[in-house]
């Protein structure tokens, strides 16, 4: 594991000799909100914030994204022929990703890569990025990282590890990729002063985690009890399927494909889409399984807590970012359905 510490005022000379090979990509304010956007030798990147209102997922998985092209022109050998369209894969770092949205790019590896299906340009986008994670000195009130096997400085994604240390940073590899950029970058060897203050800064960033959610005993809940409970149109109630808890959330892959043409001309894409909406599984027939509002929302959760659960059997689909609990208009939170479900009982009451 190799270390260094750099100043604050040289972090900008840092970004600018990795964009000699790499595509940089930064957090930086845009009105109210922090998202990350290429960086290109000007302005500051904003280092001293909670939370990006997107996660960087949209660097592996473009928000919308032509994957192939045809014609409809008869007067040409290839119509009707679908041909993909050439694409490169640069080499890109994404520095400043909190440790929650990395460990969810690692969450969502398990639908793109697969025994049954690759797919392949997640795949080359992942294989060609570099994650340097920028720690949570000062976690948001509704994290709650910890309860879901992640934390404020959980390593699982990352290549490097970066560290506030107040006037500097701390660059910590954790993988050869890491190795590889901390190798050709100035900065000092960490002094124990240094680990030290950094073990402090871990510590208390965790202490500051206050939001818990229980889901121990959720794994061994019945399936089709807490599919047939209840309280899932009283969790649905005030939802207006709006899908900004699937835009916002890490660890949401879902997506659409369709087909557009303009004249003799066409493309294939795919774009981001969403449990929440009345058309994501409207069938060809008319028929829609989910037709109802109560089963969009109750699939998202029974999907985030139970079917990824019981599935692969380490854990939830979620890394506590606390995202969808800040944004979602209606203010529906994660953490209570998660303690419904958790403590949930099914009444034999005999009338």
């Amino acid at each position: 594991m190799a270390a260094k510490v750099v100043s604050k005022d040289r972090l900008n000379s840092v970004l600018s000799h990795w964009r000699k090979n790499y595509r940089v990509y930064a957090p930086v304010q845009k009105d109210r909100f922090v998202q990350f956007e290429e960086w290109e030798d000007r302005g500051e990147p904003v280092w001293e914030f909670q939370n990006s209102r997107l996660s960087p997922k949209f660097l592996m998985e473009p928000q919308s994204e032509i994957l192939l092209e045809f014609s409809l022109d008869p007067r040409t050998e290839d119509s009707g022929i679908l041909k993909e369209r050439e694409r490169v894969y640069p080499l890109q770092i994404v520095v400043g990703i909190r440790p929650c949205d990395a460990k969810a790019v690692e969450l969502s590896k398990r639908n793109f890569v697969s025994q049954e299906y690759t797919d392949s340009y997640w795949v080359r986008r992942y294989e060609t990025t570099v994650f340097v994670g920028l720690g949570c000195n000062r976690p948001c009130p509704t994290c709650f990282c910890t309860s879901v096997g992640c934390g404020p400085f959980h390593e699982e994604g990352l290549d490097v590890l970066m560290i506030d240390l107040g006037d500097r940073f701390l660059f910590r590899s954790l993988t050869g990729k890491g190795r590889d950029i901390l190798a050709e970058m100035d900065g000092e060897t960490p002094s124990a002063d240094d680990e030290k203050l950094a073990l402090q800064i871990r510590e208390e960033g965790e202490r500051h985690i206050v939001s818990r959610v229980s889901w121990d005993r959720i794994p061994s809940q019945d399936l089709m009890t807490l599919f047939d409970a209840g309280f899932w149109e009283d969790v649905a109630f005030s939802c207006i399927n709006c899908g900004t808890c699937t835009f916002l959330c890490p660890t949401c892959w879902c997506f659409d494909i369709q087909d557009e043409s303009k004249g003799v001309r066409g493309i294939r894409m795919r774009n981001w889409d969403s449990c929440m909406f009345p058309l994501f599984t409207l069938h060809g027939s008319g028929h829609n399984p989910r037709a109802e509002k109560f089963q969009r929302v109750r699939q998202r959760f029974m999907h985030k807590l139970k079917y990824y659960v019981d599935k692969y059997g380490d854990g939830v689909a979620c890394v506590g970012c606390g995202r969808c609990v800040q944004f979602c208009p209606v203010n529906i939170d994660i953490r209570e359905v998660a303690e419904k479900m958790n403590n949930y009982v099914r009444c034999e009451c005999k009338v």
